[in-house]
C-alpha cells in the first residue's frame, strides 16, 4: 500500500453531488441541513474506523510473488 487513500468513482460522484448541492442552493435552511448531513457522515465514518481499528483481527499478509 502506497499510504495515500484513494476515492472509488461512487465517492468521487458523491462529492461532486454535494458540491453541486452547495453551490446551487440559496437558502439558508437547507444550507444547515446539508451541513447536518455532512457532518452525520464524517462522525459515522469516524466512529466506524474505530471500530475496525479496535476489532482483534490477525494482520493481513502480503502475497508472494
Amino acid at each position: 500500500m502506497n499510504g495515500s487513500i484513494q476515492l472509488t468513482t461512487e465517492q468521487q460522484f458523491q462529492i461532486e453531488q454535494f458540491n453541486r448541492a452547495l453551490d446551487t442552493t440559496q437558502d439558508p435552511e437547507q444550507l444547515r441541513h446539508l451541513a447536518r448531513q455532512l457532518m452525520q457522515a464524517w462522525q459515522t465514518q469516524k466512529a466506524a474506523t474505530c471500530w475496525v481499528l479496535k476489532q482483534d483481527m490477525p494482520p493481513l499478509m502480503a502475497p508472494n510473488g
